[in-house]
């Protein structure tokens, strides 16, 4: 796995049928592991958002954190989140969100907004977040042995 401030992190809505689809999506396309994942509905989460003066109760979007604990740490959403996690995942998905970024900011908003207002009629919705699978289960980072500035793992207290 890369350093910690190069490891991109998604932030989803762990009880969102779409959304545990995107997060398999992305475990399948992430051949270098490079990628972790945590709910919205984390403390993690929360802790984040609220570093960036996000509302940790808004279950609207889906977030990229980049370059976490860094200087250089941005946090994108909707739209922007999507094109950035194409973007990272390489190959053909570079491409298609190249394409996807001809299009105004507004116009893609809009299209993510409305997709999102719909997602649990279409997708459905889980009473409680997903277990990860097994192999992926160190990418996920939703307990609470995360340091919420960078998210790599605290070290246990002696």
């Amino acid at each position: 796995m890369a350093a910690v401030g190069s490891d991109p992190i998604l932030f989803y809505d762990g009880v969102c049928g779409f959304c545990d689809r995107a997060v398999q999506f992305v475990l399948r396309q992430d051949t270098e592991q490079r990628f972790r994942f945590a709910a919205l509905q984390s403390p993690f989460a929360h802790a984040v958002l609220a570093r960036h003066g996000r509302n940790a109760d808004a279950f609207d979007t889906m977030y990229l954190l980049l370059d976490a604990g860094t200087p250089r740490e941005r946090l994108l959403s909707r739209s922007d989140g999507i094109m950035a996690l194409l973007r990272e995942l390489g190959g053909g998905w570079k491409v298609l969100a190249a394409l996807a970024g001809l299009l105004p900011r507004a116009l893609r908003d809009r299209a993510y907004d409305g997709f999102a207002r719909n997602r649990y009629r279409w997708f459905g919705r889980y009473d409680q977040c997903m277990v990860p699978p097994p192999g992926a289960r160190p990418r996920f980072l939703d307990d609470h042995g995360v340091d919420a500035a960078t998210g790599g793992r605290r070290s246990a207290a002696p």
